[in-house]
């Protein structure tokens, strides 16, 4: 199955209690200009999904207009290259949570953040295929 090219309701993290197990649980790699951190679900009771969240601190962007163009740039770029991580968790069986926490303080490209997510992205492979090959 492809990967859809929408981020409907259900590829969004928006209970607290799935946030905080990401968070608490999760592990993380840095991909300037995002902090990623990643959580791998084996959960037969849901549908395998990739789930994100996007986060940009108000600590660097005062403005709400700022925060909000960032956001925007970060759901796409992700829109546009998840579609390899969600081969693997089909793959897998698996389900995985994303959190990309934008760490800069300037606003970069479009094309700049779809290389840095691209780049998120094949991280958060690598690390699964890591942690499948010590697992075994």
């Amino acid at each position: 199955m492809v990967a859809p090219e929408g981020l409907p309701k259900y590829e969004r993290i928006c209970k607290e209690n799935d946030i905080q197990a990401l968070f608490d649980k999760g592990a993380g790699v840095s991909v300037y200009p995002y902090r990623v951190i990643f959580l791998f679900r084996k959960d037969e009771s849901r549908p395998v999904t990739v789930r994100v969240l996007v986060s940009v601190s108000k600590k660097r962007f005062h403005h709400a207009f700022k925060r909000n163009r960032v956001k925007r740039l970060m759901r796409e770029a992700w829109r546009k290259n998840k579609a390899r991580l969600y081969e693997i968790c089909q793959r897998d069986n698996i389900s995985v949570d994303v959190a990309l926490v934008y760490t800069a303080t300037v606003i970069h490209s479009y094309e700049e953040m779809m290389a840095k997510t691209r780049k998120a992205v094949q991280e958060i492979v690598k690390k699964h295929e890591t942690h499948c090959k010590n697992s075994r």
